[in-house]
């Protein structure tokens, strides 16, 4: 027996052993999966620099402050990637400039945020290889995900801090809020089409991924940003934070797309009820 032959009956013993792999390999393969997260990335940078403009220009000072310490949590900012940062969210002196770059920057975040909101929505019915849903049943789903997403991304150096107890308390109270997030993020942007129970796979990966991501952020960026700000200036700055929302987008894609085909294949289709040969 040839090893070529060798090979493919073991290739065959397996794929009728754990069907699984069988699956998740031709999904990841076959799914353009880094071209979905690098636009998805793409979408989430386009919405969120133009939003951060508005805030400066339009949202209150405690508000203002709130997303300042978040970032600088979420990043580990310090030095003069920290003063950059500083300097956006208290705008400019001059109160007309200061409502001009708002307003454009309002209306800018308000047409991006829908194609990233659409974006991920597409993301998660691609991993469930669902159709696209009416705009009429979505439209309102895309602003209020987003709305909860700016409402999380707030709320991140407390929830990292543990409310005031600590990281000990932070991290694990980080990954219970993220795996949340990402449950509700599917249900929501697939229309109620999957119910609860099988989303959970693919949110305690997402989950993971966010949280592993969080503490190498925190590790990593500090310095890559003001590496990146001395020697190319902004240009420099938006390239790095760019590279780093294409790695955490790649990895939510995966996420939801493996805890989609883990969901529909044994041993976990039974018990989540998900089993087609039973439908």
């Amino acid at each position: 027996m040839s090893w070529a032959t060798r090979v493919r009956d073991l290739r065959a013993g397996a794929e009728r052993r754990f069907p699984v792999i069988t699956e998740l390999t031709a999904r990841l393969v076959s799914g353009n999966l880094l071209d979905a997260a690098t636009r998805l990335a793409a979408q989430a940078f386009l919405a969120a620099v133009p939003l951060l403009f508005a805030l400066a220009a339009f949202a209150p000072s405690g508000v203002r402050d709130q997303m300042l310490e978040s970032l600088r949590t979420v990043f580990g900012l310090r030095g003069s990637s920290d003063e950059q940062l500083r300097q956006v969210l208290q705008g400019s002196a001059d109160p007309g400039v200061r409502e001009t770059s708002g307003a454009v920057g309002a209306l800018v975040a308000l047409v991006s945020a829908t194609s990233f909101s659409r974006a991920m929505a597409r993301v998660c019915e691609r991993a469930w290889r669902l159709p696209k849903a009416g705009t009429r049943i979505a439209a309102w789903r895309w602003a209020v995900w987003l709305l909860a997403l700016v409402l999380v991304v707030l709320l991140q150096a407390p929830l990292r801090d543990g409310f005031g107890a600590g990281a000990w308390l932070g991290l694990p109270l980080y990954f219970l809020v993220s795996t949340g997030v990402w449950l509700w993020t599917q249900h929501l942007l697939l229309a109620k089409r999957i119910r609860w129970l099988p989303l959970l796979p693919g949110a305690l990966l997402a989950g993971t991924a966010t949280t592993v991501l969080s503490v190498t952020a925190g590790l990593y960026m500090p310095g890559a940003l003001n590496r990146a700000l001395a020697e190319y200036g902004s240009l420099g700055l938006v390239l790095t934070l760019l590279s780093w929302l294409i790695a955490v987008c790649a990895a939510l894609t995966f996420a939801v797309t493996i805890g989609a085909v883990l969901a529909q294949e044994p041993p976990l289709d039974r018990y989540l009820g998900t089993d087609r040969r039973e439908a």
